[in-house]
């Protein structure tokens, strides 16, 4: 979020000092109503909506609180019950998610490999469970725009074998930024055509042989399809961070993905630049089109 020549700018969306007295009156009028139906009004007044037509509610959350943290409203109380992007939470236990019969082979022993979307609440718990529990890093509620989706192979039967999340990119990136050539200002309205890969699980029994670069060289095919249907934009670069104290990112270079180079460590959300250095992660990426970096840089 910036500020540049009296607009302040979320999410891409610059606002003028009119449209910035509009939301304030909106909230002032609004009082004894949540921050939910807030940012419904405030939304539908500004007309700030995805290509789909869905109101841009979480970006307007983002809005909202800038501008309470500038003195400029103040919001109905938070609400108990959702939990801020990034949170860690509970995961269920249960049968669903206990280990499975070991799967031990080369993928294509195990017939048709499927992602699936997840869509309805128990999935989503079955995602969220297979997430919190097997992956290093557990599960996050995450930043922004996100799908979620669940692997599958055919034979000997239908059993789950991998999950897979991806979700908005990260805002400033500097090995990704210097590989398209972007400027700040192209990079704000370009980022959101880049989608991260943010969490890549394959289930601890399942030890199939190429599964996981086969599963890249799917989701590579299927997001761009998935992704414009549910936010309206068709990315065209994914990118992802290995740690590399932990894991090589073999998978990844299989499946064609390219080497940028190491973060600063710091982390999404570390904005005073406190924590340089201390968790630097290898940073690869996907051309989903062949001119990838050239269409991010001119738009």
């Amino acid at each position: 979020m910036d500020s540049t020549e009296g607009a302040l700018r979320v999410a891409g969306r610059s606002f003028t000092p009119t449209e910035l007295q509009v939301v304030t009156q909106l909230v002032a009028d609004g009082q004894g109503v949540s921050r939910t139906q807030l940012m419904d009004r405030v939304c539908r007044r500004l007309e700030w909506r995805r290509a789909t037509g869905s109101l841009k509610i979480r970006e307007c959350r983002d809005l909202l609180e800038r501008l309470e943290r500038d003195g400029g409203l103040q919001l109905p109380p938070k609400r108990r019950t959702g939990r801020p992007p990034g949170s860690r939470t509970r995961v269920p236990r249960t049968a669903r998610g206990e280990p499975g019969a070991p799967l031990v082979g080369t993928v294509g022993q195990f017939g048709r490999l499927t992602l699936e979307p997840v869509e309805d609440d128990a999935d989503h718990g079955w995602f969220r469970e297979l997430v919190g529990r097997y992956h290093y890093l557990g599960y996050r509620v995450p930043f922004g725009a996100h799908l979620r989706y669940l692997a599958f192979v055919s034979q000997p039967r239908r059993v789950v074998v991998a999950a897979l999340q991806v979700s908005s990119p990260a805002w400033r990136l500097a090995v990704r930024d210097h590989w398209i050539g972007w400027d700040e200002a192209t990079r704000r309205r370009q980022l959101q055509q880049v989608v991260n890969h943010s969490r890549f699980v394959v289930l601890p029994w399942v030890r199939v042989r190429n599964l996981a670069s086969r599963l890249l060289s799917i989701l590579a095919r299927q997001l761009p399809v998935d992704w414009q249907a549910g936010y309206g934009v068709t990315p065209l670069l994914l990118e992802t961070m290995v740690d590399a104290s932990r894991f090589r990112g073999t998978c990844y270079r299989a499946a064609n993905w390219l080497a940028l180079g190491e973060t600063t460590g710091r982390g999404r959300m570390d904005r005073h630049h406190r924590r340089h250095g201390a968790a630097p992660k290898q940073v690869l990426v996907y051309p989903l089109v062949a001119d990838a970096a050239r269409r991010l840089r001119d738009g």
